[in-house]
């Protein structure tokens, strides 16, 4: 195997190892880029539309401050219920650990009791943490606005130049691939809008749909169940299976009954958001299996927590797509050189014979 035949694929296995290393060895600047991309996958169709009418740059500034701006909104409104059920929430969660301790289901088993036990003095001292930290958390808010900034200048850049960028990096890779390696490129982008967007849709949806039966039931903390269902869905199928479980957990301080009411209702969302909402948001494009989906989330978390959970999905697409496009390259390549030795074999056939 001649190495300079295959030495796209090579220079794009390394640099896609290279540029995912990256969340791992600088986590903050991975981070910046990361959230950036994001932003401009999610605005760049409104760019396109408004560039129609205007400059480019202009197009890209007033769709960055809209985002802001209904951004900083819907924050406000969501805060304004949120914070005021999670403050009570916190309030009473001793109370709540009290009642659940006391449940029938528990009370005649040691090891359930004693797991919760644990859990409850792991998140007690979790809580002195933060509080002793708090400071340090203050301090490094100023950090958290810096990087904020940088996010929104780069993600403007990206919005107004993304396809010269693109094109830019593409011309770094042998010239003949070029539109190879552009096409993969828009491949990736492609499939990570589709799994951004579908993502945000599906939180919005069950969140909506968990807040809309929990305050039907006349539920307590009905906004924070929402809320962790809704932020769940961002780590497909392991997040909405605790989430779902830990609603049910707490519902059943209130009533057995009613808990295992949640429970049928939790199980009805889950089926819909997999089996609907989904095939019908995401459809064939992304084609994962859920083993793979779970491995990557399990070894995300390993690896670097609960950001690595979220980006494991990102992550796995990614890989997939520069495997897929490697190894399709690898089929033409043998293709290739096979017709290749068949045509000058038979042309020397036909010359012996003349």
């Amino acid at each position: 195997m001649h190495l300079k035949t295959y030495r796209t694929s090579i220079l794009l296995g390394i640099t896609f190892t290279i540029l995912l290393s990256t969340f791992w060895f600088l986590p903050q600047l991975a981070f910046i880029i990361f959230i950036s991309m994001l932003l401009q996958l999610l605005l760049t169709p409104l760019v396109d539309r408004l560039e129609h009418k205007l400059n480019r740059g202009l197009a890209a500034a007033i769709v960055l401050i809209g985002f802001v701006l209904v951004a900083a909104g819907l924050l406000v409104l969501v805060s304004s219920t949120f914070i005021p059920t999670f403050t009570r929430f916190v309030t009473d969660f001793p109370q709540i650990t009290e009642k659940l301790q006391e449940a029938p289901f528990l009370q005649n088993n040691a090891y359930l009791t004693n797991e919760l036990d644990q859990l409850w003095e792991e998140l007690k001292t979790a809580s002195v943490d933060a509080l002793k930290s708090s400071l340090t958390i203050l301090l490094s808010i100023f950090n958290k606005f810096i990087d904020m900034v940088i996010i929104f200048f780069v993600t403007f850049y990206l919005l107004k130049d993304g396809d010269d960028i693109k094109a830019y990096c593409a011309s770094l890779f042998p010239r003949r691939d070029y539109s190879r390696v552009l096409a993969l490129f828009n491949r990736i982008l492609s499939s990570l809008r589709i799994y951004i967007c579908s993502q945000l849709v599906i939180c919005s949806i069950t969140a909506t749909i968990v807040l809309i039966y929990y305050t039907a039931r006349d539920l307590p903390y009905a906004s924070v169940f929402a809320m962790v269902s809704g932020i769940s869905e961002f780590v497909p199928v392991l997040g909405p299976t605790v989430a779902s479980a830990f609603g049910v957990l707490l519902t059943a301080t209130v009533d057995p009954w009613i808990a295992i009411q949640t429970a049928g209702f939790y199980l009805i969302l889950t089926q819909l958001n997999h089996n609907i909402v989904y095939p019908t948001l995401i459809g064939k494009s992304l084609d994962l299996h859920p083993v793979a989906i779970i491995l990557g989330i399990v070894l995300g978390g390993e690896l670097l927590g609960p950001a690595g959970m979220f980006l494991a999905v990102p992550f796995i697409v990614i890989c997939k797509l520069v495997i897929e496009d490697i190894y399709k390259d690898r089929q033409e390549t043998q293709k290739r050189l096979k017709t290749s030795r068949w045509l000058s074999k038979t042309h020397g056939d036909d010359s012996t014979k003349n």
